[in-house]
């Protein structure tokens, strides 16, 4: 069997939001098979936990933000494309503020702490979204797509209006049932431009942002001193974000997705334009891993 996953321990972390800059601690914490993955807001008394759908997102400007019953919790890409890359399924999610903490603009802190408290196997198999029909959506020039795969990956390209991102690679394509999630991906960080500062802090958002949780470019250069971590930095936190937007359903998706100048908006699009044409996708379980497409048996091993 391919079972569903939690983690074994509670685990907790506490940081500022990107764009609120609001200060606040999020738990995580074990949750039995067929939960899904449950937000809180545990800072408002009336607050109740819901489940990720992708009909949830309200906002989709620079971040994914959930709203249910009034109650919103903004930018949660990150942690979902990092619950997505180590498999988890169920999980309760509480949090004191109306935003994810940003930490260091990647998803590796939240591995990180996932890793630490333990990944346990449940006595229920994973449900993977299969996708059986090709479908795309388009944004002016920007476009997006789903296509029937035996695995799970992402094709992404970029294209932005900056000598040095026209410099670095502004294409990939990630096949996670070959190349690792953790290694490849998780640490890809959050990127901003100097020149657009003033006007999103204008309209309330990047109000966290620093060079401590973000790449910042100038009209020419990096401002980190540190630099890069990969050379296609870039384009692989495209892909980072892509991967937490699409788990937004909270299955796993048995598909390949190509993106061009895809954003979080678009990535939500696609993914409610698939779960509205049932003819496009599919249930699919592995009680007999030995059933499974060899992808995803290299993509969800037993953990160490």
């Amino acid at each position: 069997m391919i079972p569903q996953r939690t983690i074994k321990t509670p685990v907790q972390t506490t940081g500022v939001g990107l764009h609120t800059g609001a200060r606040v601690t999020l738990v995580m914490r074990p949750a039995d098979e067929h939960t899904g993955i449950v937000f809180q807001r545990t800072d408002l008394p009336t607050s109740r936990p819901f489940r990720i759908a992708p009909e949830r997102v309200v906002d989709t400007r620079l971040c994914s933000a959930l709203e249910a019953d009034g109650v919103r919790i903004a930018t949660v890409e990150h942690l979902m494309s990092a619950l997505a890359g180590l498999g988890i399924d169920n999980l309760h999610i509480d949090i004191d503020g109306p935003e994810v903490p940003i930490l260091d603009g990647s998803a590796a802190p939240f591995v990180y702490l996932l890793q630490s408290a333990g990944i346990r196997m449940l006595q229920a198999p994973k449900r993977f979204i299969r996708v059986r029909q090709a479908l795309r959506v388009e944004e002016g020039d920007k476009w997006a797509r789903f296509e029937p795969y035996e695995g799970y990956s992402l094709t992404f390209r970029i294209d932005f209006d900056h000598p040095l991102l026209r410099n670095t690679p502004t294409e990939i394509t990630l096949d996670f049932g070959r190349q690792s999630y953790v290694q490849e991906v998780s640490r890809a960080r959050t990127f901003g431009f100097t020149r657009d500062v003033e006007y999103l802090r204008s309209h309330g958002l990047a109000l966290g942002g620093t060079l401590d949780n973000a790449i910042v470019l100038d009209d020419y250069r990096i401002l980190n001193t540190e630099g890069l971590r990969y050379a296609d930095e870039f384009v692989k936190h495209k892909v980072l974000d892509a991967v937490g937007d699409l788990y937004l359903t909270g299955h796993p998706i048995l598909g390949a997705f190509t993106a061009y100048k895809s954003g979080h908006g678009l990535n939500n699009t696609l993914l409610r334009t698939l779960m509205a044409t049932p003819e496009a996708w599919t249930w699919q379980e592995y009680p007999d891993a030995r059933q499974a497409p060899k992808a995803l048996l290299a993509l969800y091993p037993p953990p160490a």
